[in-house]
């Protein structure tokens, strides 16, 4: 059996930002105010988010100043709660920014935030841990796949309300982003009742397919490779996982789209699974 290994984005954020750029600059007047797969955004909207996360993360994690700091955030929802007010406040500030601007905004800033990255150690510790994956504490390397996959799945929904959608489903941006947040599959499974030696297969299936395992010996366990059969094997599209773990469809749509082998109990927990913080 293989355990995952580190993930390293580093080189690829930059090249996703320009994919970014380049889709922005190309749209229409309309095609900033299509309504996308998030119910109160449109693409304007979501191009301003990704410019807070930019700002956010330059001045809280570079500069050290964390301006609006949370109150009482006694728990997961608590947490939610804030952030989605954070988020909700920014884009309404924005909503006087010509697109024009949003992009210079993104050029500008994202070329910081991706130097700043860049020179982080990604075995220290992060000054945020990954809590979608059940992490108290996590590296530097799993903070910045984090934000890796924050990039690539908003970005991925103005391309789906534009009709761009699969440039980022091919294997160099898609596959990093899978096995970020398959990371999140033994937190997930933490109260699936499991036997000694129980393995779910989990297949994703694009041009190729690659799978994950989870393997129960005293409690869940993340694999990339094990020579044994498994229990229940998951197999989903490519172009339905990233909404499963994004809120992007119902559980029933995502069971409806995807096919489950074996053992139907252990294979549809995977389709409540979030990986990120929503």
């Amino acid at each position: 059996m293989k355990k995952p290994q580190k993930i390293d984005v580093i080189a690829l954020l930059p090249e996703l930002d320009k994919m970014l750029f380049k889709l922005l600059e190309g749209l229409s007047d309309d095609d900033w105010d299509k309504q996308t797969i998030v119910p109160k955004w449109k693409v304007k909207d979501i191009a301003v988010h990704l410019l807070d996360g930019n700002y956010r993360t330059l001045s809280m994690l570079r500069d050290n100043y964390y301006g609006e700091k949370p109150e009482a955030i006694n728990s997961y929802a608590d947490l939610l709660d804030f952030l989605n007010k954070l988020n909700a406040d920014w884009v309404k500030a924005t909503k006087r920014l010509s697109p024009k601007v949003i992009i210079d905004l993104l050029k500008s800033s994202g070329k910081e935030y991706c130097d700043f990255l860049a020179i982080l150690n990604p075995d220290d510790k992060a000054e945020f841990s990954v809590a979608w994956a059940g992490e108290s504490e996590s590296k530097n390397w799993f903070h910045i796949a984090r934000e890796y996959t924050e990039k690539w799945h908003h970005q991925q929904q103005i391309r789906l309300a534009v009709g761009e959608e699969k440039e980022l489903l091919k294997e160099k941006w898609h596959l990093p982003y899978l096995d970020t947040s398959v990371r999140a599959l033994p937190h997930h499974y933490r109260d699936v009742k499991g036997e000694a030696e129980d393995l779910v297969k989990f297949t994703f299936l694009g041009k190729t397919e690659k799978s994950w395992f989870l393997y129960y010996e005293k409690g869940w366990e993340l694999l990339t490779s094990i020579s044994a059969e498994p229990k229940s094997e998951v197999r989903i599209r490519n172009e339905y996982a990233w909404k499963i773990f994004t809120k992007g469809m119902t559980r029933e749509e995502a069971i409806k789209s995807s096919e489950i082998i074996g053992d139907k109990r252990l294979g549809e927990k995977i389709f409540d699974m979030i990986a990120v913080m929503a």
